[in-house]
Parts: C-alpha cells; structure tokens; sequence
C-alpha cells in the first residue's frame, strides 16, 4: 500500500516536545508514521511511542514501519486516548503530538472521495465506518447542509450551494465526488470561479462534519492534556482558521490563572493555571520547508507545557 507521508514542521515538533530517551510518547493521527518514527529513533533508553489512527489504512502502514522501534499501534481515534493508554496500563505520559486534518495519503487514493478533483464514490471517511459525504448531501435537509458549508467551510454562497444540491438530487441521488464538485461549480457565481477552485470550502466543510473533526478535537485536547505528566508536552498542528482557534482558545483557558472579578481585594476562586505556552505565537514553517513541501504552507504549530 503507498502511503507517502512527508512529515511537517519536522524539526520544530521534535525541539518542541523535549524528547527524553525514557519517555513515552503518544502520536495520536499517527498517519504515515512520518514524525512517529522520528520520534521512536530518540527513545533509546526504555522510552516508547503509542501511534493512534482512526484509519485502519495508516494503521497498518504505520505498524509496519514502526516495527522495528519501541513503538505501538493502536487503531482508534485520539478522542479515545484514555482508554488506548488504560489498555497498555499506561497512567501518563511525557508529550502528545496532533497532527490534524487530513492526510495526504487520504487525499491521493481517489476511492477514498475527499477530492474534488479525481472521481470517486463520494465517501469522506476517515475511519471508513458511519456516516458518509454521500448520507449528507442526499439526506440531510437545506438549513442543515447550509449550516455546515457556512460554520466548516466557511462559504459564503452557503445557501446557493446547499440549494443546488437540494435540487440536484431530486432528479437523481448524488454518488460521485465529481458530480457533487459540478453541482458546486455551477452554484457559485461565474466571477468567483476564476480565482480559486469554488469547491475547496465546500469539500472541507462536508468532510468535517463527516467526520465530526471539531468534536474529537475538543474532546482530544482535553483528553491528551489530561494524560500529560508535570512537564509534559502537547503540541498540536492545525491547517486552517477554524481548527487553530480552537486550540489557541482551549490552551489560553488552560494558562488561565484566577478568574476573580478584578475590583475583588483578593482571590477567592483559588484557580492556578495548569499550563502554560511554550511559544506565544504559533510556529510556522521556514523558507526552505515552504519550499520543499506544499502542505506545510498552512500549517501551524502550537505547543503548551503542563504545571
């Protein structure tokens, strides 16, 4: 099976968790095993590496090519992340990566259907179980294919779109990925079509609410910083806006200190905070990697320490 991963912000991920050679270590969208078998080369001295996919295809791949490393595969989401680590009697660990969005293996085999620009079933499974892209456009109703477009992806010809596919599918269910990326194309006015392809929003937003991304992330963070020791790391790669402010908010809540109304004399709420940032701003990738890689362009990096 091909499954080229080319890991990103590499050398930051690494610097950022603070490897130690004993640690354990949990990759929870271990993919392509790209920044876990970077990570497992470093554990040299009885430390381990716990990889988790939702996609039973990067479990295999990253199994195989961690079989030689102190390293586990284990094939579930990461928003379950306490219950893989209870069942290797793992209590916590020393760093958490999340690698979110999706893979670029899963974009490249077209049968997959997260493309809109080869033809395929359209599918949008990460864990290739549940809920498909196809239950969502041939099912759900116009406000609730319009709420998606505009709150995931963003779209501002929500409406038009979501309209479009409504009539679409009156005449005949929508199957392909193609056919859902026409029925988009010629909802969006004829201007807008020039500048970008008009079906990126739309086939993100759709994926998202698939594979209810921003659920198992919220759940994940909570989950991995819960798993982390005192002084352990979370660093979390983000792909556009919406995933990003969502960890940035999370993480500002967790530095959170005393939540007292400020005219109060003293603090009466007795809250601390449980981490604190290890860099203020995200981290982005550098010339040379922007150069060398197309999907590092978007990428952010943000990296949080727990008290």
């Amino acid at each position: 099976m091909e499954f080229e991963h080319i890991p990103v912000l590499l050398t930051e991920v690494l610097d950022g968790l603070n490897i130690r050679p004993d640690g354990i270590y949990v990759d929870g969208t271990v993919g392509g095993a790209g920044h876990s078998s970077r990570i497992a080369e470093r554990l040299t001295q009885g430390g381990m590496l716990i990889g988790l996919d939702r996609d039973p295809d990067a479990v295999a791949v990253a199994a195989q090519r961690l079989s030689e490393l102190p390293a586990k595969v284990v094939h579930c989401n990461y928003s379950e992340m306490r219950s893989a680590l209870d069942s290797l009697g793992i209590g916590s660990v020393d760093g958490v990566l999340l690698d979110l969005g999706v893979s670029s293996h899963q974009l490249d085999e077209a049968e997959r259907g997260f493309s809109y620009h080869q033809d395929a079933p359209l599918d949008m499974r990460m864990s290739q179980q549940g809920l498909s892209a196809r239950d969502i456009v041939n099912t759900w109703d116009q406000s609730a294919i319009t709420k998606i477009l505009w709150e995931y992806g963003e779209e501002k010809f929500a409406p038009r779109i979501a309209s479009a596919i409504v009539r679409a599918r009156e005449n005949a269910e929508i199957r392909t990925t193609l056919e859902l990326a026409d029925i988009i194309r010629d909802a969006v006015p004829q201007k807008f079509r020039r500048d970008k392809n008009p079906c990126k929003k739309s086939f993100q937003a759709i994926r998202i609410a698939v594979n209810d991304e921003f659920g198992h992330l919220r759940t994940g963070l909570e989950a991995a910083f819960d798993a982390l020791k005192p002084g352990g790391r979370l660093a979390v790669i983000t792909f556009h806006s919406l995933e990003d402010r969502i960890v940035k908010q999370q993480f500002a809540q967790w530095c959170a200190g005393c939540t007292c109304p400020p005219d109060f004399p003293q603090c009466v709420c007795g809250k601390k905070p449980r981490g604190k940032l290890v860099t203020r701003k995200p981290i982005v990738a550098a010339a040379e990697e922007l150069a060398e890689n197309r999907r590092s362009h978007s990428a952010k990096l943000r990296l949080i320490e727990r008290s």
